[in-house]
């Protein structure tokens, strides 16, 4: 239902029933992707209209960077040319999830050629969740984010907002901490590739 009506709202189609068969030609063409089991379970029934206009189907753009299987909140998607470069900075941050917004520990590796920062569960050892593309990337020190206080979640806070406009919140233990953070990132946005 939010991608019919993000079509209609951005003029990509005159009404539902248009946007509705603009979806399913993009679920067809792979440009959508169903992200549950009910949105997968209506592309595989070989209807005429697979994609289905429902608020609890779930899909998401394939070239958008987000990847869900099993409702991650690390939905980013690895390519190894990214672990080429020079490590910059590591260390455990607090970051929040896409979808649950929920907040989970994670080690965070900054390269600055090409300048990606890659993250992991640190207790399940050194295999990437996810990267951030920090090419064009803007960071900056935030006082508030939203459902933050849900989760007891307040102080040292600081975003990232990418070329592509995906936004990350983290949390650093310390404010030495979150300062030391942001002018790293600062540099590899600026400087790498």
């Amino acid at each position: 239902a939010t991608v019919v009506e993000w079509l209609v709202s951005r003029e990509k189609a005159r009404n539902r029933p248009e946007a509705l068969m603009l979806a399913t030609g993009l679920l067809n063409e792979g440009f959508l992707q169903p992200a549950d089991e009910l949105s997968k379970e209506g592309a595989e029934g070989g209807e005429q209209t697979s994609f289905l206009d429902q608020t609890k189907a779930l899909y998401y753009f394939a070239d958008s960077g987000f990847f869900c299987e099993g409702y991650s909140s690390d939905e980013d998607v690895l390519l190894k040319d990214e672990f080429r470069g020079n490590i910059i900075k590591q260390g455990c941050l607090l970051k929040q999830g896409h979808r649950r917004k929920n907040w989970k520990v994670r080690k965070f590796i900054l390269r600055d050629d090409p300048a990606y920062m890659h993250y992991c569960d640190p207790s399940k050892g050194d295999d990437p969740l996810g990267a951030i593309h920090l090419r064009g990337a803007v960071v900056t020190a935030v006082e508030y984010v939203p459902d933050a206080k849900k989760y007891d979640i307040d102080g040292n806070l600081f975003e990232i907002i990418t070329s592509d406009e995906t936004h990350y919140f983290l949390q650093a233990a310390t404010a030495e901490e979150r300062k030391d953070w942001i002018k790293a990132i600062q540099a590899v946005s600026k400087s790498g590739k």
